[in-house]
């Protein structure tokens, strides 16, 4: 049985620029380098950068990284300085940033959680929701 997300994986174009990217930017730890890869983490998240050709998905499909409601607005503050494009507007509960990594990948920084959003929805249920 899956017990959790294990890691993410995106293909980047110019490893230095990402690593850059997320560790000067989102605040991700690095742990290791080599010419085609690194290995990053965000609290318990482990994120591999591997060098390659990408092809961001162009729908709503994206990672979410959590990030306290304290520092949220520190971090959107330092992405609108370094010109980091945002993808999409939040509308859900629960404050977010949706931004583009330097390859195109759709991120969000969300300070909400599950519980927090389940809530919401007790509140103003998604059309043809069902309670599971």
């Amino acid at each position: 049985m899956i017990t959790g997300i294990n890691h993410l994986t995106f293909t980047v174009s110019n490893l230095n620029r990402s690593i850059g990217f997320y560790t000067d930017l989102l605040g991700l730890r690095l742990h290791v380098c080599w010419d085609s890869g690194a290995y990053l983490t965000a609290g318990d998240c482990w994120l591999c950068l591997s060098l390659g050709e990408p092809r961001p998905a162009g729908d709503y499909t994206h990672a979410a990284f959590s990030v306290s409601d304290d520092q949220l607005p520190i971090l959107r503050e330092r992405l609108g300085e370094a010109g980091v494009t945002e993808w999409k507007q939040n509308t859900s509960e629960g404050d977010s940033i949706y931004l583009l990594d330097p390859d195109g990948h759709q991120l969000e920084l969300h300070s909400g959680s599950l519980a927090s959003r389940l809530e919401a929805l007790k509140e103003a249920p998604y059309k043809g929701l069902v309670w599971c």
